[in-house]
């Protein structure tokens, strides 16, 4: 009776944290496909930016968006086109879409939407620089990714070679002690 409901609340509590755990596992992932687009996005809005303003080249950029970001890139040019002059759309935007550097992005964009002529130069520099940057770490935790899965798989091949051949001994070594 008491074996019963114990473990009833051991399997209640498996299956509500096997639950959580797959949908902290794809939050994570989601999280990780951004992070892993976001630089190359804000490489092609730099592109548009030397041409256009930063809203024109927003609402320009959108059709050649990744599909995850073009929700937020179509909400945060309603509202700028709206009237909206503020940082807050683009605050939005990054708290959409919570990656690393999306915050200091958007302050960046935001900046530069504010910016003068003749201070434009520089700043674009400035973000280029910093797209740059993003795009270095992004490759660098794609081969690191890669690298410790690679690394993982070769530890339980080996782990599985090791335990066969202990298997092997043990069992030649019975098998020499039985006769």
């Amino acid at each position: 009776s008491y074996l019963t409901v114990i473990a009833g609340l051991v399997v209640g509590f498996l299956v509500y944290k096997n639950q959580y755990l797959s949908l902290k596992k794809w939050y994570r992932q989601d999280l990780n496909y951004i992070d892993s687009l976001l630089p190359y996005y804000l490489k092609t809005l730099e592109v548009l930016i030397h041409h256009y303003t930063v809203p024109v080249a927003l609402a320009k950029s959108i059709d050649d968006a990744p599909e995850v970001f073009k929700p937020g890139l179509k909400k945060l040019v309603q509202r700028i086109e709206e009237g909206d002059s503020s940082i807050d759309p683009y605050m939005d935007f990054a708290n959409d879409y919570p990656v690393r550097d999306s915050m200091r992005m958007m302050r960046l964009l935001y900046r530069l939407s504010l910016g003068r002529q003749e201070r434009k130069q520089e700043q674009l520099l400035a973000f280029s620089r910093t797209i740059s940057n993003l795009q270095q770490k992004a490759r660098e935790t794609k081969y690191k990714n890669r690298l410790d899965k690679m690394e993982g798989k070769t530890m339980s091949m080996l782990i599985t070679t090791g335990l066969g051949v202990m298997v092997l001994l043990i069992f030649a070594v019975i098998l020499l002690m039985g006769i």
